[in-house]
Formats: C-alpha cells, structure tokens, sequence
C-alpha cells in the first residue's frame, strides 16, 4: 500500500469525527456516517483501527503539542528550551522540566495527561466497536477480525506503557466510561495489565510489511515487548533481561516482519529520518505523515528557527526558536563523528546553497547568525557556563536530523516520525547483555554497537573509535545511546534506567537526589476531580 493511500486513510476517518473534510475522494459523505452505518466493510475496519493513530501524534511526536516527548526530552540532559532575551520565558515552565523543580499545577503536564488518556478513550472504542462486528457480513475472516481487535489492544498497552512511564500509578481503564472514577492501580499492576495484553495478543497481529507502514504489525509488538522488558526492573521491581534479549532477537531475525524484505541497519545516516524514510530497511513503526495529503510532519514549533531560517534550508516554515541541544550534549560528540555533522544545524547559516550569511532578527540583528555551543549573554560580555535565563537567538546547535527536502523537492515534508527503528533492538539487546553478566561488556554486545557505530566514521577513523569489552563500559553505552537516540524522545527513561536520572549531573543542572522526581504527579486537577486518584509520593 503506498503511503498516500494510507494517508487517506487518515483522513477519511477526520472527516467522520467531523474535524476535516475529505479530499479528492468519491464515497459518500463521512460526516454523516455513526456505528449504526459504519463498519460495513473490510476499508471501513481499518480506517476504525487506525483513528487512534491520528491522534497519538499529538501527544508522542514532536509536532507541537506539549506531550509526552516535551516531558521526556527537556527533563533530562540533551535537550533544553531556555529563554533567549524577551523569548521562551513562558512562566518557567522550561525551566522547571530543566531543573526537576515542577508542581502539580503544571499546564503541560496537564495538557499531556488529557492527551493520553483521551488516546486511551479512542482505542477502548475502536476495541468495542470492532468486537461487535459480524467478520461475514463485513467480508472478512474471523482471523481478520481478531487480528484487528489484536492490533487496538497492542496500540492500547502501548499507551499505557508511556503513561506508566511518566506516571508509574495510574488507573486500568479498558471499557469507554466505566468506571466513572476509576482507582489507582500500582505500576506493577500496570505493568502486569501491558504485558499480558501484549503476549495475548502479539502473534495475532501481521508481519510487518509496506503494506503495514504505520500500523501495528508483529515486529512493532515485538519492539513493544522489548522496550517493556528492557524497562522491567524500574517498572514492575523485577529484572527481565533475558526476555527483553528475547524480543529484541525476534526483531533483528526478522520474525515479526520488515519493510524492505529483511530487517537491517540503514548505512545512510540520514535514511530513517528523511523524506523518504518509508523506504527505510530499519524502521519497524513510524508514524506515515504525508503533506500531499494534508497530513504533513512538522517538527517547526519546537524546533525550527524563526523566520530567517527558511532561507537558509530553502523551506516555507519557520518556527519559535524554542529546543537548543546543551553544551554537554554537543561536546559528546567526537568532531570526526558523521552524526556530528549530519544531525545538528552549527557554526555560521547562510542562505541555501550560497555563501550569503542569515543575519539575526534579536541580539544579532542583521549581523551574521552563527549557532555556538554556549547559552548565554555573549552580547553583553558574559563568560562561564550560563544558565536557562542567559540565551540568546544562537545559543546552543540545533535540530538537523530530519531533513524536510528543499520547497521545490517532490517529496517536500513527506517525511514519516519515527518510533522504532532496528538500531534501537541492537541497543536493547546490548544493554541486557551486559547486566545479565554483572554489567561487565560481552562480545556479542561489543558486535552489536559496534555495528551501529561503525556507520558514524570513516575506515580510516574506526579501529580508534570501535568499542572492546574493556571500553564499553555501562556509562559508555549510556553516552553512546545518547549519541545515537538524540532528538528522537527517549532519554529521561534511559536516565532513569541507568540511575542517573535524579543523581547525575550535566549543563546548568545539579544533582537532585531524590528518586520521586523519577515519575511526575498527578496533575492538581485531575485529582481534584477524581477522588479515586491517589497522587504520587512526594508531590
């Protein structure tokens, strides 16, 4: 299935909750459509599946709401939204994610829970609905039918993996308003309910395929399965390494499927993450966004410069200067590193494809724009570390993974969100390896970052750059998956795994010291709301 057909997909089932329009399409008007009418057809099935899709964008992409990834990524030690000058303060909200200082009464974090738990709403009434279903009359299997039941109940226990993650101890809500207050249940509870709807369920789902671009398919509850177990001893008390190896073997095997016939690593730096990124032989579950099709990916808010930079990457969007990489997290980098130079916007812009500089818009006001690695006053003389309150309109090396294409590309924007890609099952595997024998590296583990790692360098560089058992040391592994998940809305969970979370320290962030800053409360209202709610210790 190409993916301007799936894309349609998408926006069919807009149209039946009444948020836009279909386009260039002949069936009859979906916003008139109910329960009673729908269902009628194989088509119909899949476009039901896949409306929680649609919106779990906006809570786990970086698209411009302030979900899940805001949290995971400016709360830990790679990422930052400081105030640059009169920008950015925005009632300290960044701040605090910086510093672990938060409240109950954070907006975003508000605004967040309501996402994900109305996700949680969308895929318990797909479930109901679907189950009801007469897989004849729709003419389809019953083993199709379950298989599409199979697939909401993994994408369900996918959610509830990442409110777990942020909350630890959350309600189990699997019927749409029942109950009315749900309880608290315990993060092991939790933890129990996504394993079993995962096991139950995995070998129902379809291999992954082109077909299956975007939807649940076995190696995406595969990958599930391993990042649960991978997670296991701070979610659940109990370590799972050799199930999380398991599951990661099933993945790089390719028992669960792959896009490009076997599953494999991709040797273009920029493959997964380009406009053209379906086509890559690692990804395993990414979000299909198609701006041909009214359903473009753009990581402009958060990430894109203001105005002057369209020129620089000759698009037609811009953003709010917002995410800097910290100064640490840059210098982790070697300069001969490829990820280094591929990855990050540094150093003087100029218009594309010239050597005419952006001149800046704020401190640097038509003077040439020059991305340094520092964030603070350099205008007005200051020298040292700097702080959240101390940016400027350069401060810190920005975003350049995803690569929208020039404005006059065919494939301008067209460019597909990763969740899981390969490298990160070759990282988990790694990563098991290693605590099964005492934290001490494997040679199996050092083959397999080594094989990821080898992409990065030229011949020439490699055998100084290549790990052994001795240097692939348990905070080396952690650096160098900091190096290689950057950007892409992992590292407080990896953090917290590595017990660095609330002990360690990096740019303009002291140790905090205190492990119930590991998962955040229950925002103020919601337990205002629901008396069943018990909120977290400490807050």
């Amino acid at each position: 299935m190409k993916k301007i057909i799936y894309n349609k997909f998408f926006i069919c089932f807009f149209a039946l909750i009444g948020i836009v329009s279909c386009t260039d399409l002949d069936e009859t008007t979906y916003t008139e459509l109910s329960k009673s009418n729908f269902y009628n057809n194989k088509l119909e099935i899949i476009q039901a599946t896949l409306r929680p899709f649609t919106h779990m964008q906006a809570w786990l992409a970086f698209t411009g709401q302030n979900g899940y990834y805001y949290h995971n990524e400016l709360s830990a030690d790679q990422v930052a939204w400081p105030q640059k000058g009169r920008h950015a303060y925005d009632n300290g909200d960044h701040i605090r994610q910086h510093y672990h200082t938060w409240t109950t009464e954070e907006s975003r974090l508000l605004n967040t829970w309501s996402l994900m738990w109305t996700g949680v709403g969308y895929v318990n009434a797909a479930i109901e609905d679907i189950q009801q279903v007469d897989p004849e009359a729709a003419g389809i299997t019953q083993e199709e039918l379950e298989s599409f039941v199979a697939e909401s109940k993994v994408l369900r226990a996918y959610h509830y993996m990442k409110i777990m993650d942020l909350w630890g101890n959350v309600p189990i809500v699997t019927q749409v308003g029942m109950p009315e207050n749900p309880e608290t249940q315990s993060r092991e509870a939790v933890f129990a309910f996504v394993e079993q709807e995962l096991l139950e369920n995995v070998e129902k789902l379809q291999p992954l395929s082109p077909q299956l671009l975007g939807r649940i398919s076995r190696a995406v509850g595969y990958a599930m399965l391993s990042e649960l177990y991978l997670n296991a001893e701070v979610w659940s008390g109990e370590a799972r390494w050799a199930d999380c190896i398991a599951y990661s073997d099933k993945v790089i095997n390719g028992d669960g499927g792959a896009l490009a016939g076997s599953m494999m690593l991709d040797q273009d730096p920029l493959g997964p993450y380009n406009n053209t990124n379906e086509n890559s032989p690692e990804n395993i579950f990414q979000f299909p966004f198609s701006r041909q099709n009214d359903f473009g990916y753009s990581w402009a808010s958060f990430y894109m410069g203001f105005s002057n930079m369209r020129d620089a990457l000759d698009v037609t969007y811009s953003g709010n200067n917002a995410f800097v990489v910290i100064p640490s997290a840059f210098d982790a980098y070697q300069e001969n590193d490829i990820r280094k130079q591929e990855w990050f916007l540094f150093g003087p812009q100029y218009k594309y494809g010239t050597t005419e500089p952006i001149l800046g818009t704020e401190e640097y006001r038509d003077k040439p724009l020059v991305y340094v690695n520092n964030i603070r006053r350099n205008t007005e003389g200051q020298t040292g570390e700097g702080s959240m309150t101390d940016g400027e309109e350069n401060s810190g090396a920005r975003f350049h993974k995803y690569r929208s294409g020039t404005k006059d590309d065919e494939n301008y924007l067209e460019n597909d969100y990763v969740i899981y890609r390969l490298t990160e099952m070759y990282f988990n595997k790694a990563e098991a390896l290693i605590r099964q024998n005492g934290g001490a590296a494997t040679s199996e583990a050092v083959a397999l970052i080594n094989e990821s790692k080898s992409r990065y360098f030229s011949e020439e560089d490699w055998p100084s750059e290549m790990y052994t058992t001795s240097s692939l040391t348990m905070d080396e592994l952690l650096a160098e998956r900091g190096r290689e998940f950057i950007f892409e809305g992992k590292r407080r969970t990896d953090l917290i795994r590595f017990g660095k979370f609330t002990t360690g320290a990096w740019w303009d962030k002291t140790p905090d010291g205190d492990d119930h800053l590991t998962i955040y409360p229950i925002p103020y209202r919601q337990v205002q709301t629901n008396p069943n709610l018990e909120q977290n210790p400490g807050y």
